[in-house]
């Protein structure tokens, strides 16, 4: 199954000019496993979301692809 998320954590993080590594640092995981979540390959947990929401100061439900509004 694709999730909105997964399109939308690269493009914001683009967006944004970070690297995998900075994000998945902000996180508190590796590269690798910040690139399986833009890959679908594994479902990024709440905090993560809550965390990627706070910082960049967009809605939870924009990331999910739940509403267009940021």
């Amino acid at each position: 199954m694709i999730y909105p998320y997964i399109d939308r954590i690269r493009k914001i993080r683009k967006n944004h000019n970070l690297s995998q590594d900075e994000v998945a640092r902000l996180l508190g995981t590796s590269q690798t496993m910040y690139s399986r979540y833009e890959r679908g390959l594994s479902e990024m947990p709440i905090r993560h979301l809550v965390m990627l929401a706070d910082y960049y100061r967009i809605s939870a439900d924009y990331i999910l692809g739940r509403t267009d509004i940021m």
